[in-house]
């Protein structure tokens, strides 16, 4: 079954996930979608100091919103913001320094960033990581899981407050389409029993955990808008240092961090988003499966439920 979704998944990639599957897709694209002004309006970004976040802050600064880059690097996020700033003539833009891996810090940030601002349009939850070893940090978590999904999962209920109680708000999770090889394994979270451990596929788990997630929370709290989106192959920075091998077979035909960015952008600020059912997947503006044909990735409602409890067990244990 492993060889028959790793298969599959290629070829769709091919197909769909390139540069040239972006070309075709775009062609049905309405202009208008993004003809938006953003101007007072209050946007959060993770992981936007490179690559598809730094993207996704630009064309939002250009449409004139305030934007909070939240990143780990000081200096990178000093020298996208500069960047930004110089190319969009936009000076709202604010730097936050955080590590979604830690737990705690990730729960001051949230808690102070609801004290100190009155409303929150939408939060994309971009910044991730692709460990190839298995490493835990100081509070005994293994390293991808605590920042793809525990520390997704913290920002985003944590801001949940603030979120609520604005209009029309939004969460937005770049996800990747290598989540359709995996089927969710809640009782194996921290890859304890995957051996040898692989970091691909334990990036791939915690993007299927961040498509439950969505599909979770969405149900839980229909005052806010969430999806979840793949940005196709993309050649950005994390690509090519998590991922040589494949950078080096497929950069002829990755996708521009541009290209990839485009649908967040399209979740983050477009009309048209809230006119889809929240919880979706997206894949070049358009939702689709989340699961490939006869692949047995799906998961039982019991199996979601124990992810979201751990979850949220985890996050009150590991609190500021």
């Amino acid at each position: 079954m492993s060889f028959f979704r790793n298969t599959v998944w290629f070829l769709k990639g091919l197909k769909e996930y390139t540069n040239s599957g972006y070309a075709r897709a775009c062609r049905s694209f309405v202009e208008a979608d993004l003809q938006v002004d953003c101007a007072g309006l209050q946007y959060m970004i993770t992981g936007a100091n490179s690559g598809i976040g730094k993207c996704i802050a630009l064309e939002i600064a250009k449409r004139g919103g305030t934007v909070h880059l939240v990143c780990r690097n000081p200096t990178t996020a000093e020298q996208a913001k500069t960047e930004i700033i110089e190319a969009s003539k936009n000076e709202n833009i604010h730097v936050h320094i955080l590590d979604l891996s830690d737990s705690k810090g990730v729960h001051s940030f949230a808690a102070n960033f609801c004290s100190t601002n009155d409303a929150l349009h939408a939060l994309v939850n971009n910044a991730g990581c692709m460990v190839n070893t298995r490493e835990v940090n100081e509070y005994g978590l293994e390293k991808n899981f605590a920042t793809n999904t525990l520390g997704t999962y913290i920002l985003t209920t944590r801001l949940l407050p603030l979120l609520s109680k604005t209009e029309k708000s939004r969460v937005v999770t770049i996800s990747s389409g290598g989540m359709l090889v995996q089927k969710l394994d809640a009782g194996d979270l921290q890859f304890e029993k995957m051996n040898p451990f692989d970091g691909t596929m334990a990036y791939a788990q915690n993007k299927r955990q961040q498509v439950v997630m969505t599909e979770q929370l969405a149900t839980q709290h229909p005052e806010v808008h969430f999806s979840v989106m793949h940005p196709g192959w993309a050649d950005t920075p994390a690509v090519r240092t998590s991922m040589p091998d494949f950078y080096a077979k497929m950069k002829d035909k990755l996708r521009t961090a541009e290209q990839g960015a485009d649908t967040a952008v399209w979740l983050a600020v477009s009309p048209a988003t809230l006119q889809q059912p929240s919880g979706l997947f997206f894949q070049d503006r358009q939702a689709v499966s989340t699961h490939l044909p006869l692949a047995c990735t799906k998961a039982d409602s019991k199996d979601e439920k124990q992810l979201m409890d751990t979850l949220e067990e985890l996050a009150q244990k590991h609190q500021a």
